[in-house]
């Protein structure tokens, strides 16, 4: 039997993307960017402040850093609040001692729970994004619109009352969406979202209800993902992400200015064996002149002055 003829039919079929969400081009060919004051490499500092809850549901997967053994897992619950607790404020000391300006992407529910954690983020004045409800709360394919919308606006709404910022960034639990997932962002008044990892630059996304930015947060640079899933080293860890700078840092003389972006956890990088890795790749990447740390929200600001005319 001949293969039906539809299996050789795909309307998207052609250069460049199979989709309408960006357009295509190359990283390359790219007009160059140039960061404030000469700058030649913006470092966005994401710190995760995550919920985890110890009955976890795990629908539609186990949620990833989350409970592993049988109810009540207090051994990865307690750890995991041990980041909030103590880790996040070795954090705030490396950031300050290294003039870092962080961007933090918060669970909701966690601002909730520890107001005295969201009360010093707020008197430091750092941007805050949103991280979803809280860590259980997945966004997936095949769930109702409607109770994702539900889910996205109880979040937004209640973090943004909370924090008393306009909260304009969001990072997905786990990274997880489902095809309605930008629509819904965009519709909740979200400028940029960080779940897609495919550039080194940010690029405009389009969505039902208007452009918004992708802003790519490196999953390869994670803490977690390099430490926790890939099992390597503390060292190996600094030695990568040093790499990552001298590499972008180079490519960035040549072809415009890049990101370098670190996504990390307080209670990953916050244990006191690890606390001075952070230092350590602070130290190396702050070293020099050409380094500009900011938040997301400024990045992207920097970026769409120079290219929304473009």
């Amino acid at each position: 039997m001949s293969l039906d003829k539809k299996f050789l039919e795909y309307p998207m079929r052609r250069y460049g993307m199979d989709h309408e969400r960006y357009s295509w081009s190359m990283l390359s060919q790219r007009p160059k960017i140039e960061w404030p004051n000469g700058k030649k490499l913006a470092l966005w500092v994401n710190v995760c402040l995550q919920f985890f809850p110890i009955n976890q549901q795990g629908k539609p997967f186990k949620v990833p850093g989350g409970m592993t053994m049988p109810h009540p897992d207090l051994r990865h619950y307690t750890l995991r609040d041990y980041g909030n607790r103590v880790g996040v404020y070795r954090f705030l000391k490396a950031f300050d001692k290294y003039g870092i300006r962080p961007t933090f992407a918060m669970n909701t529910r966690l601002a909730e729970r520890n107001p005295y954690l969201l009360h010093a983020l707020k008197e430091r004045g750092d941007e805050i994004a949103c991280h979803g409800l809280h860590m259980d709360a997945l966004h997936y394919g095949g769930q109702p619109i409607e109770d994702e919308r539900q889910q996205i606006d109880h979040a937004l709404t209640r973090l943004r009352e909370l924090s008393g910022q306009d909260v304009t960034g969001w990072l997905s639990p786990a990274r997880s969406e489902s095809a309605n997932t930008p629509d819904l962002l965009a519709e909740h008044g979200i400028e940029y979202f960080s779940d897609w990892v495919n550039d080194d630059m940010p690029y405009a996304f389009k969505t039902n209800s208007g452009e918004i930015t992708a802003m790519p947060l490196s999953n390869e640079l994670e803490d977690k993902f390099i430490l926790m899933d890939n099992k390597h080293s503390e060292q190996s860890y600094v030695e990568q992400i040093c790499d990552a700078h001298d590499f972008l840092l180079g490519e960035a003389e040549q072809q415009g200015g890049r990101i370098l972006a670190l996504n990390i956890h307080p209670w990953m990088l916050g244990q006191p064996h690890r606390i001075s890795k952070l230092e350590q790749v602070l130290e190396y990447i702050t070293a020099g002149e050409k380094v500009w740390s900011a938040g997301a929200a400024n990045i992207r600001n920097a970026f769409l002055s120079q290219t929304k005319d473009a």
